[in-house]
């Protein structure tokens, strides 16, 4: 079994296997839109992933009817969303790390302004 990120899969393969042209699969890539991996000799090499990237450009197209230049804004979108779940994710671990401690570093301790609101942390006194 490979994983899901290692490029295996020639683009004729991924041509047959979705059903769609080896032309198309170029011109995704011309637009940016994926990026498969090369060999040594330049042969095109796609991943699980990439096949999971192209299915949904498919989607995006054929189901929706958005243009190339749509699909890239989603996908660009769709990255930073997960990016940022990423950076709530890691955030909200921090917080349940204070709460357990009940208390926060003077390492941390900060007043931070952003978006006209102010978040204060600071240690309780233990007296």
């Amino acid at each position: 079994m490979h994983a899901y990120d290692e490029p295996v899969y020639l683009i004729s393969v991924v041509a047959k296997v979705l059903n769609i042209h080896p032309q198309t699969l170029r011109q995704y890539e011309r637009e940016g839109l994926i990026s498969p991996s090369r060999t040594q000799g330049k042969t095109r090499l796609y991943s699980q992933k990439d096949i999971d990237r192209i299915k949904t450009i498919l989607r995006l197209t054929r189901e929706l009817g958005v243009n190339l230049a749509g699909v890239d804004i989603i996908l660009r979108l769709k990255e930073k969303m997960e990016e940022m779940e990423r950076e709530i994710e890691r955030l909200q671990e921090q917080i349940r790390a204070y709460e357990e401690g009940m208390s926060v570093p003077k390492s941390r301790a900060v007043v931070k302004k952003d978006f006209n609101t102010e978040i204060i942390i600071f240690e309780e006194d233990k007296e």
